[in-house]
């Protein structure tokens, strides 16, 4: 295998992992959230590196697998995803030759049925364009089960944020790349299988967090009147509202880390729209 390693962030997921793990093509190493249904222990079994976190840090611990991986570039997989034969060893002849890209996002299947999943979809409209030197459209966002990275520009941009845990963490990141010079790139070549679990499940609660998490990406890096006009989006509807309140209450962890992004990044963000 190519000079890659991929990362797995879960938590209480021992049952998808049996099934998921077996699947990869790379090294793996699993970032655990302190789990507790013997998920660590399926992990080993299975191979892979595990690192048992103290506690849940949710979309953080991709930081502690990306520290601990040797290679070049690290791929993210979530515990009920996998890359398809073939597609990480094409991303790194990929990412080698095009060395001001920071990050690949994958086409990705959805279930047995293998849907083209929304996001994919709209990666390959190309809002952004194609711009020169980028070996697919240009994004900013991406599904962080189907994204590949450079190592050392995803440490160097801080990786995924402890404040926003799960549900729409990767925006921030992939502005923060983007903000740095890096490029980003939907390439549809690349495939990722995923198979969504329903354990845990709370549709209402993930479309809570995923509001608070995009205000809170919003407050962060945009101007001040995208953010009010966010939150004005929000009020109209209860998901909204409660969303809109986990946001606030958050800001005081996040005094003095608003950064404005820079004009040409804020350009592209602001014509992808809400």
């Amino acid at each position: 295998m190519p000079d890659v390693t991929i990362v797995v962030a879960t938590r209480d997921r021992a049952a998808e992992l049996r099934h998921s793990l077996t699947r990869h093509a790379a090294p793996v190493i699993v970032a655990d959230n302190a789990s507790a249904d013997g998920t660590a222990e399926v992990a080993e079994a299975a191979g892979a590196r595990v690192l048992r976190l103290p506690g849940n840090l949710g979309a953080a611990a991709r930081n502690a697998g990306v520290r601990e991986a040797a290679t070049r570039y690290v791929a993210f997989a979530d515990d009920d995803s996998w890359w398809a034969p073939g597609a990480l060893e094409r991303a790194v002849e990929i990412l080698d030759a095009h060395p001001r890209t920071a990050l690949l996002a994958a086409r990705v299947l959805v279930g047995d049925d293998e849907r083209l999943e929304p996001v994919s979809e709209a990666m390959a409209r190309a809002p952004l364009g194609r711009p020169d030197g980028l070996p697919g459209p240009a994004v900013l966002g991406f599904l962080a089960c189907s994204a590949i990275v450079r190592r050392d520009a995803y440490l160097d941009a801080g990786g995924f944020s402890g404040v926003l845990h799960f549900a729409g963490e990767e925006e921030l990141l992939a502005l923060d790349l983007a903000s740095a010079g890096w490029g980003l790139a939907y390439v549809p070549e690349l495939v990722v299988h995923h198979h969504p679990s329903r354990s845990g499940r709370n549709p209402a609660a993930r479309r809570r967090r995923e509001i608070r998490n995009a205000l809170l990406t919003a407050w962060l890096r945009r101007p001040l009147p995208a953010v009010a006009r966010m939150a004005g989006t929000a009020l109209g509807t209860r998901d909204g509202r409660a969303g809109l309140a986990d946001a606030a209450r958050a800001l005081p962890r996040l005094a003095g880390a608003r950064r404005p992004l820079p004009p040409a990044v804020e350009a592209a963000r602001a014509r992808l729209g809400a």
